[in-house]
């Protein structure tokens, strides 16, 4: 009797266990799938510095997506808005071909546009978690009300150059799971959008623009008042990592942004794809750059502005969806 009942016992915790171990496997498959969701997603690539020291990165816990190479060692100090962060790692490395001596001697930021506004008027001094570092920025780029802005504050003395342009599209998980076909879908009761904030993101007053001519003002104040309020609509600080990050993670259907976001996304592999807007609804953004007037590094600072316009950085722009500016 003994015997069988110490058998029984086992046979339970051996079938017990089985589901336990299949359990812990697919928590520790769905936390590694989980972790190649957060930033940084270029592997390194938007690391301009030739020479790390110890590498201490944590996703989701210890990590600076946006803050790129060295601000002690730079030669030339860039504060770009984040809507092609993608693109800065092959800019530089084109422009360091034709200017060898800024090789591992560029710094840039890629957080929004206003954050960066809000950076420079406080001296160049910004604070991520623990750590408060000082970078004096000698270009300020993002788009061209911004730049304007930067001028008229007397930041710079312009003018601005303009370079490039963009187009909105709409953001959703690969395989579009909420069947989303356009603008006036986001307005729709269980939606959930994840949206940039037009507070600091001028891709925000951009995006309110587009669903007002889909949907006039009340699809505006559905997207960015009634599902802020019932808690549909996130609002992002950094919606070009945040987008993406969100959608990936299950807590959004989808998000409008710039389309060469979506197409990087798609490009490094991400489960991510995008919808379309018809020119008729969609929104053209024209990034420009500027020299600042406290530039540390003037001459660098007038180089990388020319550079941004030439056949070189333009075909790089060009790769995510970017087209030149064809303005006077």
């Amino acid at each position: 009797m003994t015997i069988r009942r110490t058998r029984l016992a086992r046979a339970m915790a051996s079938a017990l266990c089985v589901p336990a171990l299949l359990l812990a496997s697919l928590t520790h498959a769905a936390d590694a799938v989980k972790e190649q969701f957060f930033p940084p997603w270029s592997h390194g690539a938007n690391d301009p510095i030739t020479e790390h020291g110890l590498d201490f990165t944590v996703p989701e816990i210890d990590n600076l997506p946006d803050f790129h190479g060295d601000p002690c060692q730079a030669k030339l100090t860039v504060f770009v808005g984040g809507n092609y962060f993608f693109a800065m790692a092959p800019l530089v490395a084109e422009f360091v071909k034709e200017h060898p001596e800024f090789k591992g001697k560029i710094y840039y930021e890629t957080i929004p546009p206003g954050l960066l506004v809000d950076q420079i008027k406080h001296n160049g001094t910004i604070t991520v978690g623990n750590m408060t570092w000082t970078a004096h920025a000698d270009v300020y780029a993002g788009g061209m009300k911004r730049v304007t802005g930067v001028i008229k504050d007397g930041y710079a003395t312009g003018p601005a150059v303009p370079y490039a342009t963009n187009t909105l599209t709409i953001m959703v998980p690969k395989g579009n799971p909420a069947h989303i076909t356009g603008l006036a879908d986001l307005g729709k009761p269980g939606v959930r959008l994840v949206m940039p904030n037009p507070k600091f993101e001028g891709i925000g007053r951009q995006i309110k623009a587009s669903l007002a001519k889909a949907g006039g003002e009340a699809l505006v104040n559905t997207v960015y008042t009634d599902k802020v309020k019932n808690g549909e609509t996130l609002m992002t600080h950094i919606h070009h990592r945040q987008s993406p990050l969100f959608l990936m993670l299950g807590r959004a259907d989808a998000g409008v942004t710039w389309q060469s976001e979506a197409i990087f996304e798609e490009d490094v592999g991400n489960p991510i794809s995008h919808v379309a807007i018809p020119d008729s609804q969609n929104t053209t953004a024209i990034y420009a750059a500027v020299a600042l007037k406290a530039a540390p590094h003037k001459k660098a600072a007038r180089m990388w502005v020319n550079y941004l316009r030439s056949p070189q950085a333009l075909a790089i722009f060009e790769r995510y969806g970017f087209k030149p500016y064809q303005g006077k």
